[in-house]
């Protein structure tokens, strides 16, 4: 898999939010440079176990709305000799 990668403007986006969350629970400023190196960090050592989450998040839900479709059909299905109903 590559690396996640994000776009300048989402770079500077998560960096403001990492600065506010600095100001405001560790009552310490860092700037644009040491707030972007620290989403580098958390993006390459801690992103992975975010994103493989959100993958078996989305295996989950689709799973679960395959499962709703074969009941579904499953409904509809006539009875014959051969289908067991």
């Amino acid at each position: 898999m590559a690396t996640v990668e994000f776009t300048a403007q989402e770079k500077s986006v998560l960096a403001e939010k990492l600065k506010t969350y600095f100001r405001a629970e560790l009552d310490q400023d860092i700037g644009q440079f040491d707030a972007e190196f620290l989403l580098d960090f958390m993006s390459r050592e801690i992103g992975a176990y975010h994103y493989n989450k959100g993958l078996k998040d989305a295996q989950d839900a689709f799973a679960s709305r395959v499962d709703n479709i074969m009941d579904a059909i499953y409904e509809l299905e006539l009875p014959t000799e051969f289908s067991g109903k």
